[in-house]
């Protein structure tokens, strides 16, 4: 009677593999192996198969079998997309404020929504030490230095980076007014023909497109570095508020509409940083 072979022996006993042909018996090949080295490569092609199984269900397969995928992933979008409204809404909000503040000082309102710092501060205004008035010299010394070149640097320096912005020209005529500051005039009037088309000056958004008592229909037209260019007295709008518009498009007919007006023509200004700007220095009419 054999002895029984114990489990060490069955694993480590080596076996051969013969493959002959069946025509001839003649030996092609042959592999050695044991049952312990099947027993591994067993083992290792299992754990491989499992782990790719469990990759490929967590990301390609579990768009058609993981029911909690598509509801993941529509969560992702959801929670992104309410960001984004959030965002927009706060953006429409102020350029709302923006636009009704813009409204009211074209009007001429601004009784509201405007305080004295002063009387917001509650404290007695204060009070100059010693004399303040200027000396005839310096006064002297004021009237030649504005009359030098170096007066005139620190603004062009100001407006350098209008510069290089190319305007397109928003009609075609004589100037009949131009601007002046002492006169409270801060545009240009271009008298021109009736009905003639109105072209934007450069690429912007129209933030005010409505009536006026005094200026009549009054289009005004946000472009970029805070430059605001505003049509005053047109026969007709043609933008809305809101609407993106380009250089040279039309947005508005010449007209004589408002009560501070003697003829067709287009009231014109251009402002920056709000300040106001001289056009004939960057438009050619």
């Amino acid at each position: 009677m054999k002895p029984k072979k114990t489990l060490s022996e069955r694993l480590t006993n080596k076996y051969q593999l013969v493959i002959r042909n069946e025509d001839n018996l003649a030996e092609k090949t042959s592999i050695g192996f044991t049952y312990a080295k099947l027993l591994v490569v067993a083992v290792a092609v299992f754990f491989l198969i499992f782990i790719g199984s469990l990759f490929l269900s967590k990301t390609l397969l579990a768009k058609w079998f993981d029911p909690k995928y598509e509801i993941t992933e529509n969560n992702k979008k959801l929670y992104t997309l309410a960001g984004k409204v959030d965002s927009l809404a706060i953006e429409v909000e102020r350029k709302d404020l923006f636009i009704q503040n813009l409204q009211k000082i074209l009007s001429g309102d601004t009784s509201s929504g405007f305080s004295d710092p002063a009387k917001a501060l509650k404290s007695e205004p204060v009070k100059p030490i010693g004399d303040m008035k200027l000396t005839s010299a310096d006064s002297q010394f004021r009237k030649e230095f504005e009359q030098t070149e170096y007066s005139t640097v620190a603004f062009k320096s100001k407006y350098r980076d209008l510069q290089g912005v190319f305007f397109f020209t928003p009609i075609t005529g004589f100037i009949s007014d131009k601007y002046d500051v002492k006169k409270l005039h801060y545009g240009v009037d271009v008298v021109a023909k009736t009905n003639e088309p109105v072209k934007c000056v450069a690429d912007g958004t129209v933030v005010l497109a409505s009536w006026t008592q005094d200026s009549g229909y009054v289009i005004a037209v946000q472009h970029r570095g805070n430059l605001m260019s505003v049509y005053k007295h047109n026969a007709g709008l043609l933008k809305k508020v809101g609407n993106f518009v380009s250089a040279g498009d039309i947005i508005s007919i010449v007209g004589n509409s408002g009560e501070m007006t003697d003829g067709p023509h287009l009231h014109f200004e251009l402002w920056y940083n709000g300040n106001a700007l001289n056009p004939e220095e960057f438009v050619t009419f």
